[in-house]
Formats: structure tokens, sequence, C-alpha cells
């Protein structure tokens, strides 16, 4: 179902009074909303422009400054790339020589933003004509690329040096949106890319990050990529754009920099070839982009560790190392998991604040941190519990934080 309320910001009065709002709190669009409709705007107008500013206000965190000046929808918005990420991807297409690129279903055009900014010729194709239209003014700063409306799957690529997508994940429906995970249901579907890449075209297209590794394509790069431990995306490189040598890998971006860990070869959950051991010493918990490229392996040789459990991912090692693949903790005692055990436990250290991360157990860490500083007056000390299974057991143990960098 479009977003049919982004017509009336499209209009010269919506987009005057949109842009005639400056940053406002949650608490404050009751009046605003009656303050304009008093000004003699109409309730659509009112209610599509507030829409607006509140995700323009919401994108910051993708966009940055950038958000003030575009537009948006809802699920537009959700799945656009971060524009530190979609630099990135533009960085692939500026490195392999590629400079007519077609973004097929381009969304609000933000990898199409992003590749304009590199000097890339960008054609920017999407089906749905509001999102177009979103599109079309978003890419309006930049000469070298323009939106077309229609089909990704019947748009013709010849004269294209290399292709772009980000297929549609979600389904729309009046109730909102549902994520989708065949990426045969994809828009376009997965085997759309193959046959694309099958003719020898350069093609990178974004997954979700839980796309199987048995789903993954012959031939190509799949990377994984978090955003301050946030795994945001598995992007499949083809061709001209993969790298030689790379199968898998996890790119970690964080406030210090990025680093990538890698793989020439498929992951086969068999031959991983790394220990299992007790939890002593300190404690690493991989990277959601690690774990999610089949990486763990890898890192814990790194570390110089093992695994407390060979079908879950936290690694024990000797020495207390930094790595940006995994956050470390000191390990200061391990207990059996008991509710009852642990609150006593609380209780005697004084604890008031509690974080509670957790692998290998049907534990919600919020209902339990509820649990456990109930009954009493909090006490002065912070503490963190890694609840986890080792083998049949399941254990809480208790870590300090190590520095992260």
């Amino acid at each position: 179902m479009p977003d049919t309320s982004l017509a009336h910001v499209l209009t010269p009065e919506g987009w005057e009074l949109l842009n005639s709002l400056g940053p406002y709190l949650e608490s404050e669009s009751l009046k605003l909303n009656t303050d304009l409709r008093r000004a003699g705007h109409s309730p659509e107008l009112v209610a599509a422009v507030l829409t607006q500013a509140k995700l323009r206000m919401k994108a910051r965190a993708k966009f940055g400054p950038f958000a003030e000046h575009m537009l948006f929808t809802a699920p537009g918005l959700e799945q656009a790339t971060r524009l530190n990420v979609a630099a990135l991807h533009a960085q692939r297409f500026q490195q392999a020589g590629l400079d007519k690129v077609a973004d097929l279903g381009c969304g609000i055009g933000a990898d199409s933003l992003a590749l304009a900014t590199l000097d890339r010729q960008v054609t920017a194709v999407e089906l749905d004509e509001i999102t177009a239209a979103a599109a079309t003014i978003n890419l309006m700063p930049w000469p070298n690329a323009k939106v077309v409306q229609g089909d990704a799957e019947h748009f013709d690529v010849s004269g294209f040096d290399g292709v772009w997508m980000d297929p549609a994940r979600r389904s729309t429906s009046s109730s909102g949106t549902r994520r989708i995970f065949d990426p045969e249901a994809f828009s376009p579907p997965l085997s759309f890319v193959e046959r694309l890449a099958d003719t020898g075209m350069p093609v990178g297209v974004k997954m979700g990050p839980g796309i199987p590794h048995e789903s993954l394509p012959a031939g190509c790069e799949a990377q994984w990529v978090s955003v301050d431990g946030d795994v945001t995306e598995a992007t499949l490189w083809f061709n001209a754009l993969a790298r030689e040598g790379v199968r898998r890998a996890a790119l970690v971006i964080s406030d210090g920099g990025a680093a990538e860990l890698t793989s020439p070869v498929d992951y086969d959950p068999a031959a991983q070839d790394v220990e299992t051991g007790p939890a002593e010493g300190f404690l690493y918990e991989p990277d959601g982009a690690v774990i999610r490229a089949g990486l763990v392996a890898e890192t814990a040789r790194a570390l110089g560790g093992h695994l407390l459990d060979e079908q879950i991912a936290y690694i024990a090692a000797p020495e207390a190392m930094y790595s940006p693949f995994a956050r470390g903790y000191r390990i200061d005692h391990v207990r059996p998991y008991n509710v009852r055990s642990l609150k006593a436990w609380v209780r005697e250290e004084g604890i008031g604040v509690l974080d509670i991360k957790k692998r290998g157990m049907s534990v919600t860490p919020e209902e339990l941190r509820r649990q456990l500083l109930s009954g009493g007056a909090k006490g002065p000390n912070k503490a963190t519990l890694v609840l986890t299974r080792i083998g049949e057991e399941r254990v809480a143990i208790v870590v300090e934080p190590l520095p992260s960098a």
C-alpha cells in the first residue's frame, strides 16, 4: 500500500509548510497540529507534514544533516542504507572503475545519493510513484543522477557498467509492515540477481543480515556489515565488484573506525576446528557481523581462546586482548543459573544497576532484571551477568567489561 500522504507534502503549500518547521518534541506535536489547522491548513496536509517532519528527525541517525532536506516514506526510511555504509557501497563501484550505474529499486534514493556524490552517472529506478517522487526530490542536488519510475526486473541495463540493488524485503498493508525472509519473495527476487550476474554484469545487492549461508549464490562475495554493534545488512558482490580471494567477510564499523575479517571459503559448520573449554580468564562476545559471517572460529583462534560451547558464540581466552571483532570481559566467577540464588547475590553485593547479556538460553533479560532487582532498596554497585549454556548446564557468569580500546 503506497504512502499517499506524501502527495500532500509534494504540493507547493505542503513543501513550504514542511520546510518552515524546525525540530520539535513529541510532546509539542498536538499543539503544533492545532496551531497549523487554526492557521487554515487542511487536516490532511497538517497530518502529512507532521508525519514527514517526524521522519526527518528519525532519519538523522542514518543521514545526518542531509535528512533536513530529504523526503521519506516510513518503509523507505526503515530499509534505507545508512549514509556511511552507502558510501562504502559507492566506493566499490568507484574502485572498480564503473561509471554508469543503475540502481534498481532505489527506494528513497540513499545509495543513489552516495553513488552520485562519488561522481557516478546514476539512473535510479523505482516502481512506486510516491517513493519515486521522494527519490527525485532527494537526488535533485546531483545533476548526474536521475530517477525513472518503472519495474526493476524489466529495466534495460544494457549500456550500464554496473548495477546496484536493494530489494524490498517488507510487505506493507494497512496494519503496517511485515518483514519477508524468503529471498525469492523479495522484489526483485534473488534469482533475478543471479540471472543478471550470470551475464557478467558487475552487481551489488543488499540483503537482510539473516540470509542463510546455504542461500548464497556461488561465485559471489558475501559481506556482513555491523554499525555500532547493530548488524545492518549482508551485501553480495558479483563479478568485477567482488574481491579476489574473499568469499565471506565481516565489516565492523564503530566510532573508532572500521575493521574487517575475511575468509576465502564457504562456511562449513562441521569444519570450524576450534576447541571448547571452561569459562575462565577472559570472556569475549563476537560482534554480530562476525557471527553471521561464520567467522567465530577465526576470531577465537586470533584471541588464543576456545568456545564455551560449540553451538554458542562465546569465547574464553587466558589473556586480555583488544579486538574490534569481539567485546571483552574479565571473568569474576561462574555460578549455576538459579533465580533465587542470583537474587540473593544481588542483595548481598548491593547491586542497583545490572547489565544482562545472554546467548543460548530462553531468558528475557529485562524480565530477569526486574525480578533480581525487586523487593528492596537498590544498592550502589553495578554488575554485568552473562547467561549461557555450557553443554546441558545453564550458567550465570559474572564479568567486568574490559576497556573498549
